[in-house]
């Protein structure tokens, strides 16, 4: 991978946008295998209406993690030196992630320069799912 360099960089500048499938009852059960999370409220139907939920919804580490699939597309995962996200709205059945970010800040700290980069989940409608925050060092 070829990481973006310091001195390339502007503020504003784009990280490559992610978009994924639709989520889909498939892929909350792989995810829940995978995650050991097999809380009812993301599997279970029944479970989700008796919670007055429509239906399933997705679990809220699955969009942190495409959000960390973004910033790890974009610069190797040692590169990063912190990574804070905010739930903001549920990822129902049927929306598509779409993921974007941008430069927010350059600067310099401990010897290294650094980029401050911001980044949203969203879905296909542009509701935001998860905003996030990330600082990555940079040659």
């Amino acid at each position: 991978m070829q990481s973006p360099r310091y001195q390339d960089l502007n503020v504003g500048d784009a990280l490559p946008p992610l978009t994924l499938p639709a989520i889909n009852r498939t892929t909350l059960a792989l995810y829940a295998g995978a995650s050991g999370d097999h809380n009812p409220i993301h599997i279970d139907i029944d479970f989700a209406r008796k919670s007055r939920m429509p239906d399933v919804f997705a679990h809220g580490m699955l969009s942190a993690a495409y959000v960390a699939n973004l910033l790890t597309d974009w610069v190797p995962q040692e590169q990063v030196r912190n990574l804070s996200m905010r739930f903001s709205g549920i990822t129902h059945l049927g929306n598509q992630p779409t993921l974007t970010g941008r430069v927010a800040e350059k600067f310099e700290a401990n010897g290294e320069q650094r980029v401050r980069v911001e980044m949203l989940c969203a879905s296909q409608y542009g509701e935001p799912k998860i905003v996030a925050e990330a600082v990555v060092a940079l040659s």
